[in-house]
């Protein structure tokens, strides 16, 4: 099995419907600020992850394209948002919107690409019930990311984040987006309360594995591939796992908060990470948060579907970038 070509066979039935559902309107270049990070690429794991899972509980993929579009909606949205707080200026290895038409020109677009995920959503085919049950799941999804990614600016003010309020702000900014997009999919698919629940604990499980390692690449992963800065976590002073891991164990970095540090200066924080074992203590935590995730599919019955997503969770933590 090839899972790269079986995540594409998914992400490229999400990319047909964004030009359907999504097309260009007016004020024109608003429309083209809200597509232009689906055109610039992007792995698609989300609505993929919602796709696999209606076919996992044996409901049919071609009936939750408007959900799954949804969700990757969403996630583009808070790329958009995220750049402008972070002061990114790349993403995908291109400009950031904010970059290209400004800072209102990007909340605008990261606004509208909110509100239309909602309305793509709402026009699935799916009974009221349930109907209901993934718009509510959908507004409490991008209320906690909402909160996250507020409890992670806050972090940038301190300098005795735990690691357990740590964890908490991953579940909230990233992985509750992976779990919701699972249980939507088994929602839509016709799958069990149950079913639903086992999904939604795999996406939030492997979502926390997928942050926690994404902290990592940020630092180890050359930035022509990377396609922004790296160590652009350090320099803006942000309290990951490893950063948490390091100052529990005494390493000074100063580089931590410093946004105009050198490549020399980002290098030599990189060893002194490395030989404290900070990167190492990370990479072990996204293992295990990703085997236990895993270890929740064992109520799917067997399928490919269920094979592509245990294979997707390995990806989350052994992908280069």
């Amino acid at each position: 099995m090839d899972l790269l070509e079986e995540i594409n066979k998914r992400g490229s039935m999400v990319d047909g419907s964004i030009q359907s559902l999504m097309p260009i309107g007016e004020p024109d270049e608003l429309y083209r600020a809200m597509r232009y990070l689906f055109d610039a690429g992007g792995k698609r794991l989300r609505p993929a992850s919602l796709i696999l899972s209606t076919e996992a509980v044996g409901g049919d993929p071609k009936n939750v394209i408007p959900a799954a579009t949804a969700v990757e909606l969403v996630h583009n949205f808070t790329l958009i948002h995220d750049d402008i707080m972070d002061q990114d200026n790349l993403r995908r290895g291109i400009p950031a919107v904010h970059v290209k038409w400004g800072l209102s020109g990007a909340i605008l677009a990261g606004d509208t690409l909110y509100s239309k995920s909602f309305h793509i959503l709402s026009q699935n085919d799916a009974d009221a019930a349930r109907m209901v049950e993934c718009l509510t799941l959908m507004s409490i999804t991008c209320t906690e990311i909402c909160e996250g990614q507020w409890t992670d600016i806050n972090f940038e003010k301190r300098n005795d984040v735990t690691e357990a309020e740590y964890m908490e702000m991953v579940m909230k900014k990233t992985a509750i987006l992976y779990a919701a997009s699972c249980k939507m999919g088994a929602i839509l698919g016709g799958g069990t309360p149950e079913q639903a629940q086992a999904l939604w604990d795999f996406g939030r499980l492997t979502g926390v594995g997928f942050q926690i390692f994404d902290d990592v690449l940020d630092l180890i992963t050359p930035e022509d591939v990377l396609g922004k800065i790296r160590g652009s976590d350090l320099m803006e002073g942000k309290q990951t796992l490893i950063a948490i891991h390091a100052r529990n164990n005494n390493l000074k970095l100063d580089v931590f908060g410093k946004r105009d540090a050198t490549r020399e200066e980002i290098d030599d924080a990189l060893e002194k990470l490395k030989d404290s074992g900070s990167i190492d203590y990370a990479q072990d935590k996204a293992l295990n948060f990703v085997a236990e995730g895993k270890k929740k599919l064992d109520i799917l019955p067997n399928s490919e579907a269920k094979d592509i997503m245990l294979a997707l969770a390995d990806y989350m933590i052994e992908r280069k970038f």
